[in-house]
């Protein structure tokens, strides 16, 4: 994978980073989309969300909703902290 563009951002007191205006604007990101974010391989992944919940649902045979993802993500989330603990 060729990187085409790098740009250096500061995580603020509140571990946030602002999206430069330049990646945003190649990735269509804009006020209200969702991203992605997840680590590999001692990197942070930050992806936009593709796709929409009705298609996740449809291949899953069950219809879930943002606050059940949520859920899970917690849930997973608290296994982890258990597991390396």
């Amino acid at each position: 994978m060729k990187l085409l563009h790098v740009e250096e951002v500061k995580v603020t007191r509140n571990y946030q980073i602002t999206i430069p205006s330049t990646i945003r604007a190649k990735l269509n990101i804009r006020v209200g989309d969702k991203l992605l974010v997840y680590v590999e391989n001692n990197k942070i992944i930050i992806e936009k969300k593709s796709g929409n919940i009705t298609s996740l649902n449809l291949r899953l045979g069950r219809k879930f909703t943002d606050e059940d993802i949520n859920k899970i993500i917690a849930e997973a989330g608290e296994e982890i902290g258990r597991s390396s603990s």
